[in-house]
């Protein structure tokens, strides 16, 4: 039951004049608030300039920041957060991470101060039975997530902790990890899975945003098994051989979005946002899960 039939709800009830039954069902109605299941995000985050800059991008983040419900902590599965084994955020305070180079002072110069969610990242790792989560206090937040967040959520006030990505494991493993997790959602806690679902460095250009053909299509088959629901054919990706080894040379940025799959509920709805291209070979492509 979320808080609008719960309230619906209510409403029918005879009214008995207690003030404590009133209490009661404040209360309760809290209590609902707090644990109905939070969207679901994939955002393509692409260049760390988006953190500073006023463009399509960064206005969409800015949009999502003021019509999502505000979530109890987020968890964020950046592309930039590569370990060997698999780690979760469990300090109090986590530092902001300026993991890039050759970029102006201004964006070295952004803080994002949210504070981390320890109980939620020792959760986080009781939730998981295989593999075995390890607790991190050394990390903090890299730019594919403070990137996003600094303009969806400016203020900062809301508790975030990172899932590290085990770079040797298979994309099965990731979408495991996030299926033992789902019971987060209900507990308000907002899941973004931050990377691009076309990412290729080598081949971008600096003068024109015109898309490669095999870029287009590879964008356009994910997309198509992301409406259908077809995890599997995401999961086998690699199966469509040169096309997918131009759209990820390195699997980083591909990697969140098997967590996002993983946690997908099967009431969710798929909806695409900022459906363009950078730099030629940097698909900006996003989805919400609601």
């Amino acid at each position: 039951m979320n808080r609008k039939e719960f309230l619906t709800l209510a409403a029918a009830l005879p009214f008995t004049g207690s003030v404590m039954n009133l209490h009661g069902l404040k209360n309760l109605a809290d209590d609902i608030a707090k644990t109905e299941r939070m969207p679901l995000l994939f955002v393509g985050h692409g260049n760390p300039m988006n953190a500073i800059e006023d463009n399509k991008f960064s206005n969409s983040w800015k949009d999502f920041g003021k019509t999502l419900p505000k979530p109890t902590a987020i968890l964020s599965v950046s592309a930039h957060w590569l370990t060997r084994g698999t780690r979760v955020t469990a300090m109090a305070k986590p530092r902001t991470i300026h993991d890039f180079g050759g970029f102006p002072e201004k964006l070295f110069a952004q803080q994002y101060p949210a504070p981390g969610a320890p109980e939620l990242a020792k959760e986080t790792q009781a939730l998981v039975t295989k593999p075995h989560i390890i607790l991190d206090d050394d990390w903090g937040f890299d730019h594919g997530t403070w990137s996003v967040l600094i303009q969806m959520f400016p203020k900062a006030d809301i508790p975030v902790f990172q899932l590290s990505i085990d770079y040797n494991q298979s994309m099965q493993y990731h979408y495991n990890i996030a299926q033992q997790l789902q019971v987060l959602r209900e507990k308000g806690v907002l899941i973004i899975g931050s990377g691009n679902i076309v990412h290729n460095l080598q081949a971008v250009t600096f003068n024109s945003n015109k898309p490669y053909d095999w870029a287009l299509e590879f964008d356009a088959n994910i997309s198509k098994w992301i409406e259908s629901g077809n995890h599997q054919a995401i999961l086998d990706f690699q199966k469509l051989g040169t096309l997918a080894k131009s759209a990820h040379p390195t699997n980083d940025h591909f990697l969140p979005l098997m967590y996002v799959l993983g946690f997908q509920n099967k009431k969710d709805t798929p909806t695409f946002f900022n459906n363009d291209f950078d730099m030629s070979s940097v698909s900006m492509r996003s989805v919400i899960y609601q």
